[in-house]
């Protein structure tokens, strides 16, 4: 009888092979006003992130572009997880925790919640007043920053602005399931059919962006928004990362003239380039993920280069607001 394929997440696999994402668990809001029970103030919450995380990295790049670096602290893991989980080591990149002097983030969970038995995940957003994790989903987390911070922030950018919200949200969702998951969907499948169907809506999703692409500088014109984030993140590994480890390889980003362009300019702007990591982001995968790579070796490659011109200066006067809407839908 031939072995059946080890799954890299076994709770969150379905009987067809399928990847199935398990529900983020704590959603208490930060407020500006402190209505929730937890009022945005300045030193009272730290994220616990991961450079190599795709969705901590959204988090990284909203405290950044929000200039919120002095008013919520930040402590990255180590890369490498092992059956223990993300754990706080020295080493390049990382650090012990200098909050709560945590060993393992499962420790803040099990702070939060004793009972908490799924699977432990980063972005965190700690409250040093509760102790506690008021929020570990990366969704939430970056409307919180965007928003309910303005009284300690000198940026005035906005990343969600209100007259694009419902745009922005349809937007998110397509592209998170068929990109951002997708290509978590193609990687940890353990049924060929499972991943054959991750795999072509995924590529179907990025040949539609790349020729929406091709008519504007960012997805909502001249300034990128918050789906513009959401989509780099995953743009940035891919090559290194989904296209090979994940089998995502019917083409790969720098073979899309419009995507490829989109993702250089998005890397030079304003000081991304110091939030990408891309050792973490290697090794992580690489190592990490032994099921699919049981050598651990991490590859050398890709050769690329992020800070060549990209050209997308030509969409200087690109429309503003939502995308056209198409006959067909992104992703359908």
């Amino acid at each position: 009888m031939a072995d059946v394929p080890r799954a890299q997440f076994p709770g969150e696999q379905s009987e067809k092979g399928q990847f199935v994402r398990q529900q983020d668990a704590f959603r208490e809001w930060v407020t500006a006003d402190g209505s929730s029970g937890f009022r945005a103030q300045p030193g009272r919450y730290h994220l616990y992130v991961s450079w190599a995380c795709p969705w901590a990295h959204r988090t990284i790049i909203f405290r950044h572009l929000k200039r919120l670096e002095t008013t919520i602290g930040m402590t990255v893991v180590d890369p490498v997880r092992d059956d223990r989980g993300w754990a706080f080591r020295e080493g390049p990149g990382h650090t012990k925790d200098p909050i709560n002097g945590f060993k393992f983030l499962a420790e803040a969970y099990l702070a939060t919640d004793p009972s908490y038995r799924g699977r432990v995940t980063v972005p965190a957003l700690w409250d040093k007043q509760t102790g506690r994790i008021v929020n570990n989903s990366d969704d939430d987390l970056l409307r919180i920053l965007n928003g309910e911070f303005r009284a300690f922030t000198t940026s005035n950018l906005d990343l969600c602005p209100v007259e694009h919200l419902s745009v922005i949200d349809r937007m998110n969702k397509l592209i998170y399931e068929n990109v951002n998951d997708g290509v978590y969907r193609a990687g940890f499948a353990t049924a060929q059919s499972a991943y054959e169907e991750a795999a072509y809506s995924l590529f179907k999703t990025l040949d539609q962006l790349d020729e929406m692409l091709s008519e504007r500088r960012y997805l909502f014109g001249d300034l990128p928004l918050e789906t513009d984030w959401r989509l780099f993140v995953t743009l940035v590994r891919f090559d290194a990362v989904y296209h090979g480890h994940f089998k995502c390889n019917i083409r790969r980003i720098a073979d899309y003239p419009n995507l490829y362009g989109y993702l250089r300019d998005l890397y030079q702007f304003d000081g991304i380039s110091e939030t990408v990591n891309f050792d973490h982001i290697k090794r992580h995968y690489y190592f990490t993920h032994d099921d699919i790579n049981p050598t651990r070796i991490v590859p050398v490659g890709p050769a690329q280069n992020l800070w060549a011109p990209h050209g997308r200066e030509r969409f200087a006067s690109s429309p503003q607001g939502p995308p056209k809407e198409r006959n067909e839908p992104i992703g359908g």
